[in-house]
């Protein structure tokens, strides 16, 4: 069974997810889960949840069950690519979880779809996140990818 890693990445205190207010429920190298409150600070002028926040729970979630796969090759990933679809209109108050799922992985890239769903199990956004596997001494912005368990977890 894969090590599970909710806790660490709840841990982290910065970052796109506490600024969200985003919590993550389950996170393997097979499966990432998270929920979601939603507040005003998710709403666009019409008062329903800005299409960004869909895109980034969707990538967030891919993005780091892809790294706890790449991380076992000692790799780091960057996205490459979001596909992301708007299904349902949600508004503040409202309550979301959402699930990230492999669809291929590789030793360079991998592939992750995600769902995000209301509390009444109705599809409101689903996308297709495409990520680059990055080697330890590659950089990224003039810098070495570190990842987020990095300085936290030795396994």
């Amino acid at each position: 069974m894969a090590k599970e890693f909710s806790a660490q990445l709840n841990a982290i205190p910065e970052g796109w997810v506490q600024a969200m207010g985003m919590t993550i429920t389950h996170a393997t190298k097979d499966e990432v889960r998270a929920e979601l409150a939603v507040g005003q600070q998710h709403l666009q002028g019409y008062g329903i949840v800005h299409g960004g926040v869909h895109c980034g729970i969707i990538e967030t979630l891919s993005s780091m069950g892809a790294y706890l796969f790449a991380r076992e090759m000692g790799k780091q990933v960057v996205g490459l690519e979001n596909s992301t679809s708007f299904i349902r209109a949600v508004r503040a108050g409202a309550k979301l979880h959402a699930v990230a799922r492999p669809v291929t992985r590789g030793r360079q890239t991998q592939v992750w779809q995600a769902q995000v769903l209301d509390e009444e199990e109705r599809l409101v956004a689903t996308g297709r996140v495409r990520l680059l596997c990055l080697d330890p001494d590659q950089s990224l912005a003039g810098e070495v990818v570190k990842g987020a368990l990095s300085d936290r977890s030795n396994s």
